[in-house]
């Protein structure tokens, strides 16, 4: 991780014991950020003043700047010659009470670390914001950057007189500065760590309202203004509050709240305290857009208003505690979403996209308890996976069924009482729980936090002569490297096929432990057509079904009423080919079954794209173009008979686009472009016309000349990153040599442009030209990583592995790297991450041949 201290958990432990961090004051002059000329570095002088517990002791201090103009503790010059940035400054001699003053340059961003900038090719301005999560800040202020040692903070920022500048806290005041500048004063803020303090700065467009006595801020560039639909947003934000003051018992403890919805953002979204920051790219809809992107942006919103108690109120100690931070608001906000908002359903989206995503992480070699000890900063900078976010917030919601929701809450209000404005562990959570619910906790805990792997649940159904159920035994496996079998709380539902509808006629509850759980209490009960495992998806398990119910299934799995059980069913499914229990050509089948009754968007917009990557990665390539076409029909067809203008009749185009292989598919997608024969209802918008574009040049059947003109129309920077994903589509050997030399130069690219073209770099049906560059990843990657900001290296290290090349020789390649000597633990991870989707994509496509 060039250009940061690479902190460990022990160094943070010593350094809290040492010291008590009191407060920053920070005066960051940004006025350069407007000169292209100059607008490399800014001025950042910091005031640090803290107590020693050992006067005389030395500690260090952060401050990964570009240049270190002056440093003084206690009135006194320190020797900055053993200093850099990736060493910090050392503190000798300290005093029982100190002040340190740092006076550095430090450099813009544009890997979305820090401070980042970026200029709106719309009209030129420039806009800024800050980014610290898990140690960034030290790239903008000298801080003892780690979560436990909070402490207040107050800014002061000197820039251009029509910027807006939004920090934590309110402004104070702002005063004339140098010509044609101001500096702006930020009210001293909460205690708070230094990775959730923000400070954001440029023309941005801002709308407000208050609620509940918190005061309300919308941010965007100025040049999405038209595109902020503000109405939506506020009430969102104003049921997440309602929502969470009465669950909680604690009010929200700042007197605004602004969220920002900035450009180039690396993550979904950031909780900084008051001043949360959203991706522009991901959540500000130019163009239509369905149900699901509303799910997925109210579920952002709830999640980092959920951090605003959870992490940040009551912060974890070290990185160990990671997990709960994100399980606990990623838990959070699916339960608000459900119970808050219109998204009634959100816990089948859970389910079908976020618990997908853990299960799969939690497949891979890298596999990793949901707790797990974190050495230092670059080991936590890999976890932010499925198994931190999806799979801990499957055992939180496990937790909840387990002790009950009132003791949960109970245990919660406590901790939040207890903890306020401190640091804590889940252990102090755990304690709280137990005496809420009198339950003993700490053997669930070690069973479901300190193992890795998934369990699967399948059913064993005997029944009798007279149409009863003679014996159901649950049976409980694990993978052999992991072999813990946990106890699960499940629901067992019992559906019955009436008229084409499955209705369920029963439910119970049992703790499933062990190898083997008899479920006496359906003994001579009517078989049921399907016998649904863990239904209302209280557990977290792979899951099966019988030979009965998969029947049934197969012929009717629309017929579910609730839309939870149809994504169980879908999801076992899927687990299924991953597994290579089930030829990929019968999940396509399956789906193209089964999706065009499918009432719920998520549900038909997750398991399109599952459909998508079986025939990507899962089906046998000479049967794969087969269902390419049987893709492409069905989507076609789904999309005509749609209701004209709804969400699913664009889902069902999006995938259309997406799967055209044909001469006449391709054509029908460039008439669409051109403005003929578009179906009825279908707006070929911004968005979709550069899909419809991308879909055409990765199919050879457009090109730059295209690329150029449809980025004349769309002369904005989403444009210019649909234009370079586009140009790096482009397959011809030249091409991806250009393309190649980019991505692995020496000067790194910004971070929006850098990702564009790693998406667009290799494709599906490009498999062949891009066959060349596996030798020549393996021969750059670590260099690679070696010279970029962690996030680029990472998306480098992940979207430049050779995915496509299902192969052995493949896997021979990685192996080889992997018995080299000296790599970073983290690209190790990541690099056998990829090893372990060729492995698996190897085992499914057998599968599937061996079907035919």
């Amino acid at each position: 991780m060039p250009g940061v201290r690479n902190l460990t958990q022990v160094e943070a432990t010593e350094r809290a014991r040492l010291l008590d961090v009191t407060g920053y004051d920070i005066k960051l002059d940004l006025s350069s950020a407007v000169q292209p000329a100059d607008g490399h570095t800014f001025n950042s002088v910091t005031e640090v003043r803290f107590r020693c517990s050992e006067p005389g002791a030395s500690t260090f201090i952060e401050v990964a700047a570009e240049a270190l103009r002056s440093a003084t503790l206690n009135g006194t010059p320190l020797d900055t010659g053993g200093w850099s940035a990736e060493k910090g400054l050392t503190l000798p001699g300290l005093a029982a009470e100190n002040t340190l003053v740092v006076d550095a340059d430090f450099a813009y961003s544009t890997s979305g670390q820090g401070l980042h900038r970026t200029v709106d090719p719309v009209d030129g301005e420039t806009y800024l914001y800050s980014q610290f999560e898990t140690a960034d800040a030290q790239r903008v202020f000298a801080c003892f950057d780690q979560p436990d040692l909070k402490s207040v903070y107050t800014w002061h920022a000197t820039v251009p007189e029509h910027w807006r500048v939004v920090s934590n806290m309110p402004v104070e005041r702002e005063e004339p500065a140098a010509e044609g500048c101001k500096t702006v004063h930020f009210v001293e803020s909460a205690r708070m760590s230094t990775y959730i303090t923000a400070l954001c700065a440029g023309p941005y467009h801002e709308v407000r309202d208050s609620h509940d006595g918190i005061d309300l801020g919308l941010f965007v560039r100025a040049s999405m203004a038209q595109h902020l639909d503000a109405d939506d947003l506020f009430l969102v934000t104003r049921q997440g509050f309602d929502f969470f003051h009465e669950q909680f018992g604690v009010r929200y403890p700042l007197p605004k709240y602004d969220q920002l919805w900035v450009p180039d953002f690396n993550a979904g979204a950031m909780e900084n305290f008051g001043c949360v920051t959203h991706a522009e790219s991901h959540y500000i809809f130019r163009s239509q857009v369905t149900d699901f992107e509303y799910e997925q942006r109210a579920n952002t919103i709830l999640h980092e208003m959920a951090h605003m108690w959870f992490g940040d109120l009551v912060t974890m100690r070290w990185w160990n505690d990671l997990w709960l931070n994100e399980s606990f608001a990623e838990w959070a906000s699916h339960w608000c979403n459900t119970h808050a908002t219109r998204f009634t359903d959100a816990w089948t989206t859970f389910l079908s996209v976020r618990k997908n995503w853990g299960y799969r992480q939690d497949q891979l070699s890298s596999t990793h308890p949901v707790y797990c000890e974190m050495p230092d900063l670059e080991a936590v900078e890999v976890n932010f996976d499925g198994i931190t976010y999806a799979k801990g917030a499957s055992v939180l919601k496990q937790l909840v069924a387990y002790v009950g929701m009132e003791p949960f809450l109970a245990g919660l209000r406590s901790y939040f009482g207890k903890h306020a404005w401190g640091n804590a562990t889940f252990d102090d959570l755990l304690s709280e729980l137990e005496s809420a619910s009198g339950r003993e906790l700490r053997k669930f805990a070690a069973q479901w936090l300190e193992t890795a792997q998934v369990n699967t649940l399948r059913p064993e159904v005997v029944i009798s002569a007279d149409g009863g159920y003679e014996r159901v035994v649950v049976h409980q496996d694990a993978p052999a490297g992991h072999p813990t079998l946990r106890t699960h709380r499940i629901g067992v539902g019992l559906y019955d096929l009436t008229d084409g509808r499955l209705v369920r006629r029963d439910r119970i509850e049992v703790d499933v432990t062990g190898e083997r759980t008899e479920l006496g209490a359906l003994h001579g009960k009517p078989a049921a057509d399907v016998l649904l495992l863990n239904d209302d998806d209280l557990t977290y398990a792979k899951l099966r079904l019988d030979e009965r119910s998969m029947s049934t299934v197969v012929q009717h799995i629309a017929g579910f009423e609730s839309s939870l059980a149809r994504a169980l069913c879908w999801t076992a499914a899927w687990d299924m080919v991953r597994d290579a229990e089930l030829a990929a050509r019968d999940y396509v089948a399956l789906a193209l079954a089964g999706l065009p009754a499918e009432s719920d968007i998520n549900l038909v917009t997750a398991t399109l794209r599952q459909a998508v990557s079986t025939l990507v990665f899962y089906a046998d390539p000479a049967w794969a173009p087969t269902g390419w076409a049987e893709l492409a029909r069905t989507a076609k067809t789904a999309m005509q008979a749609a209701e004209p203008g709804s969400g699913f009749q664009l889902a069902w185009a999006r995938t259309y686009v997406s799967a055209a292989r044909s001469a006449e598919d391709l054509a029908t997608l460039r008439g669409w472009l051109d403005g003929s024969n578009v179906p009825t209802g279908l707006t070929i918008d911004t968005e979709l016309r550069w899909s419809l574009l991308q879909s055409l040049v990765a199919n050879g059947r457009a090109g730059a000349p295209e690329i150029e003109a449809e980025l004349a129309r769309d002369k904005t920077a989403s444009g210019e990153r649909e234009a370079a994903y586009a140009h790096a589509l482009v397959p011809t050997p030249e091409n991806k040599a250009a393309v190649w030399a980019q991505l692995t130069g020496a000067e790194a690219l910004p971070n929006w442009r850098n990702r564009a073209l790693l998406q667009g770099f290799a494709h599906p049906t490009q498999v062949e030209l891009v066959a060349p560059y596996r030798e020549r990843y393996f021969a750059t990657v670590a260099q690679v990583w070696a010279n970029r900001d962690s996030e680029p290296a990472q998306e480098f290290t992940q979207l430049a592995y050779p995915a496509y090349m299902v192969s052995e020789d493949t896997v021979a390649a990685t192996d080889a790297w992997l018995a080299g000597e000296g790599h970073p633990a983290p690209l190790r991870r990541l690099v056998a991450e990829g090893r372990d989707g060729v492995v698996r994509a190897l085992k499914a496509r057998e599968k599937d041949t061996q079907s035919a």
